[in-house]
């Protein structure tokens, strides 16, 4: 997990350029979701990846160009799904509330 910075994750040393990142942060009632799990699903639903939130509730993925959904889980909430579309050159900045 790359280090939190106010306001999101820091970019220093992603090439952007040449990746497709997904990348945000997960709240309840506005606050931070940390030690909860964001899975990676491709545009037929299958499991690709998984990562646990850090502290500040921030996740990062490198992905391939297309259509991806976010699945959240994390304690006391239902499970939530989010879709994206990630491109080679962008940031795709995610937020998830729970």
């Amino acid at each position: 997990m790359c280090g939190a910075t106010a306001g999101g994750l820091s970019l220093d040393g992603v090439k952007v350029d040449q990746e497709a990142v997904i990348q945000g942060q997960v709240t309840r009632g506005g606050e931070p979701v940390g030690n909860a799990y964001v899975r990676l699903l491709d545009k037929t639903g299958e499991f690709t990846a998984e990562v646990p939130t850090s502290a500040t509730g921030h996740f990062r993925f490198f992905a391939n160009d297309g259509d991806w959904t976010l699945r959240t889980l994390a304690a006391g909430a239902d499970p939530t799904d989010k879709k994206v579309v990630a491109a080679v050159g962008s940031v795709a900045e995610v937020a998830i509330a729970i």
